[in-house]
């Protein structure tokens, strides 16, 4: 595996065999059952086009009141803890001392993409964001800390994991589209990202 870095954005291509990819997701079906996905509104009343749900002490939420964390799903009740997979990788590649509160699911179907955002809902901009994707490929492309200017892109494949701390922890970065069904990780194909966060 050889490592690479993206304006600091730290990417671990491969970093993930067929054996975890599957047993996270086996995992991540487990969440949804309990916190089903939904499809999050902008605060303007536009419809995302990513389904999302959360596992952790929080999840992420938005609507007419704007983007937040909350303690319950939208549904009502608590999310679901975060699998145990997941967390392992947190500890391997970020920190053992302190777990995420929040591991934010979104799921990419056919035609779905996420604009050039930054990750600053935390408290703590300290502590990095862990992504990780699984199924079909994802073209992530990465600007600046402040909007504007030149941006950079890179596919991401299923296994792949980025670390995005440092400097790059408020970088504005998306996902400019999928290619659809060229994975056969997830049977009706698709793209699942995971994001991990410290939101205290």
């Amino acid at each position: 595996m050889t490592e690479l870095e993206l304006r600091g954005f730290r990417i671990l291509p491969g970093y993930l065999d067929g054996a975890r990819q599957a047993a996270l997701v086996d995992g991540l079906r487990a969440v949804a059952a309990k916190a089903p996905l939904f499809t999050p509104m902008t605060p303007m009343g536009r419809a995302m086009s990513v389904r999302m749900t959360s596992a952790g002490r929080y999840g992420w939420v938005s609507g007419s009141s704007g983007y937040r964390y909350d303690a319950a799903h939208p549904g009502g009740g608590p999310w679901p803890d975060i699998p145990g997979g997941v967390l392992q990788i947190w500890r391997d590649l970020v920190s053992a001392r302190r777990d995420p509160d929040c591991c934010l699911i979104n799921y990419y179907g056919e035609g779905a993409r996420m604009g050039l955002h930054q990750d600053r809902d935390e408290a703590d901009f300290s502590w990095p964001v862990l992504s990780i994707s699984l199924g079909d490929d994802g073209l992530l492309r990465v600007g600046n800390t402040a909007r504007g200017g030149s941006t950079v892109s890179h596919w991401l494949r299923s296994g792949d994991v980025v670390v995005m701390g440092g400097d790059a922890r408020l970088t504005y970065h998306g996902v400019d589209r999928i290619r659809f069904g060229s994975s056969s990780l997830l049977s009706g194909g698709g793209r699942i990202n995971l994001t991990c966060r410290v939101v205290d």
